[in-house]
């Protein structure tokens, strides 16, 4: 049997990992609901400019802010989100996952951002283009990210979208059909506003330029937007991995202080017998 001093030690160790665990946890919470906002604000920014952009684009494609007839790789250009650390459970795993089975190396190049992500793939041998650390502050600077991307003539991003706290999907799309699909959502709630021309305004130094300055700021939003989403989905699944490691870690902290209390109860036994085995002795001595 374990002695008591040293369950004790262990319980006391135990406790330490609940104190952490719950920190964690309340820390993850409160980031989540801070990331929510953000996410609200960008939005809200992404539909002002996709009104304007919608109104005086001058081609049906969305070209990333490139020059009209720049040359660009044909190779598509596949960007990686994921965490920093491994503090989030399994959900970098599954982000993995999915961009191997859609991986050709003929075919892509890979943009990985969070260096949890990068020690997966050099892991898994898959080599990786660009390396970019996720952003640990409120500003995203996109800019690098961009500049990469424009080489390309398609890009698809793998990101971790939140859902809720008990549930994140792995997304995987490409990059201009996401802008689209969000504009298309603000187009039915922009319905019968003034329309933004050549006629009522003045476009310096040309349509063109102007159109391909609102072309960066959006996609520079929508990017700013899928760090923003895979950040929740860190967090959350942070979150869930966070409370079922403090209940495990309480369940175990229990049970040895059980283990504890049988321990010293049975160290008091054996005391006990040792001291009426040596009374007897005494008395058995004073007998003879």
């Amino acid at each position: 049997m374990r002695r008591p001093l040293e369950i004790k030690a262990q319980e006391e160790s135990m406790r330490t990992i609940v104190s952490l665990t719950s920190a964690f946890e309340s820390l993850s919470s409160m980031r989540i609901m801070q990331t929510k906002k953000k996410v609200l604000i960008s939005n809200e920014f992404f539909d002002e400019v996709w009104n304007i952009y919608k109104q005086i684009r001058v081609d049906v494609m969305f070209n990333f802010g490139r020059a009209y007839h720049e040359p660009s790789n044909d190779r598509e250009v596949l960007i990686l989100i994921t965490a920093p650390s491994g503090l989030t459970g399994d959900i970098d795993q599954r982000l993995v996952k999915k961009l191997k089975e859609y991986y050709d190396e003929e075919k892509h190049d890979i943009i990985i951002i969070g260096r949890h992500g990068a020690m997966q793939l050099d892991q898994a041998k898959i080599k990786y283009d660009k390396y970019f650390d996720l952003p640990k502050k409120d500003y995203i600077n996109v800019e690098p990210l961009i500049a990469e991307i424009k080489k390309y003539a398609k890009s698809r991003v793998f990101y971790q979208d939140y859902v809720s706290l008990s549930q994140q999907d792995i997304i995987d799309i490409d990059v201009s059909e996401a802008i689209s699909t969000m504009g298309k959502v603000v187009d039915l709630e922009t319905v019968g506003e003034e329309a933004i021309t050549e006629k009522n305004y003045i476009f310096e130094p040309n349509t063109y330029a102007v159109t391909a300055y609102l072309e960066t700021a959006i996609l520079r939003l929508m990017l700013a937007q899928f760090i923003y989403d895979s950040r929740l989905a860190q967090l959350a699944s942070r979150f869930k991995a966070m409370t079922a490691a403090k209940e495990r870690s309480t369940e175990t902290m229990n049970d040895l202080h059980m283990q504890f209390s049988k321990a010293k109860r049975a160290l008091v036994d054996v005391r006990l017998r040792e001291s009426l085995v040596g009374l007897k002795k005494v008395r058995a001595g004073g007998d003879s």
